[in-house]
């Protein structure tokens, strides 16, 4: 079986992808590899590259869909599958950029909880029973990755390079998965992404936000159990 290998959103870890995890590893690899340790996507995208098995399928969610589109487009060769979940081709606006130039001076000045608990995390979730469970996850995984990955993953998105027309020569099977109710990453940009990768699938996890690996695992689970059987 292929390889699979899953880069996890901004300010989040393994536990993002837990159900996932569980579900998928009974017949393949699977790995979690982090994306802490540099303030470009590029840089970052190579990271992964080295850590990563020969070939591989790919997935990533919000920020780690961003940093999987720049694998891929680094070493086409080695993705034999890909999932963008949640995500973005677009570069960053420069009112979102603007945006994050105080949220990281908060974060500096001791304040990164105060910064996921008022503008991150209220943007994360669907409307739905369970939900302060799901939040206290995540701020568990970005208070365990601390301040500096938070400036660090900040700038790479303040930089990344717009993937729009790289997505075009994408030739491997492609699933595309959006939560119906994602306020960060809303659905017409997905069905952007499914226009410019020829043959993509587009699958819309309703009673979902930004984060449906943990809102809606069984459907997210048997989207990328689909995905990793599409020859």
């Amino acid at each position: 079986m292929t390889p699979l290998v899953l880069i996890p959103g901004m300010m989040c870890d393994a536990r993002l992808y837990g159900p996932q995890i569980a579900a998928l590893e009974v017949d393949r690899d699977v790995s979690v590899l982090p994306i802490t340790e540099s303030d470009t996507v590029e840089a970052l995208a190579a990271g992964v590259l080295r850590a990563a098995p020969d070939r591989f399928a790919l997935a990533g969610l919000s920020m780690g869909g961003i940093v999987a589109m720049e694998v891929i487009r680094q070493a086409p060769d080695r993705v034999e599958r890909l999932a963008l979940m949640d995500t973005n081709a677009a570069p960053e606006s420069e009112a979102v950029s603007l945006a994050r130039v105080p949220q990281i001076a908060r974060v500096r000045a001791g304040k990164l909880r105060e910064v996921m608990r008022d503008e991150l995390k209220p943007m994360y979730l669907a409307d739905g029973p369970g939900n302060e469970t799901l939040l206290a996850i995540c701020m568990e995984m970005a208070m365990d990755l601390g301040p500096d990955v938070f400036e660090r993953q900040s700038r790479a998105l303040q930089t990344r390079p717009d993937q729009r027309e790289a997505l075009r020569q994408i030739a491997v099977p492609t699933l595309v998965l959006c939560g119906a109710q994602d306020r960060l990453c809303p659905v017409h940009r997905h069905e952007l992404i499914c226009e410019l990768i020829d043959g993509a699938t587009l699958r819309i996890v309703d009673r979902a936000g930004h984060l449906p690996t943990l809102e809606q695992p069984e459907a997210v689970n048997a989207a990328l159990s689909d995905w990793l059987r599409v020859a």
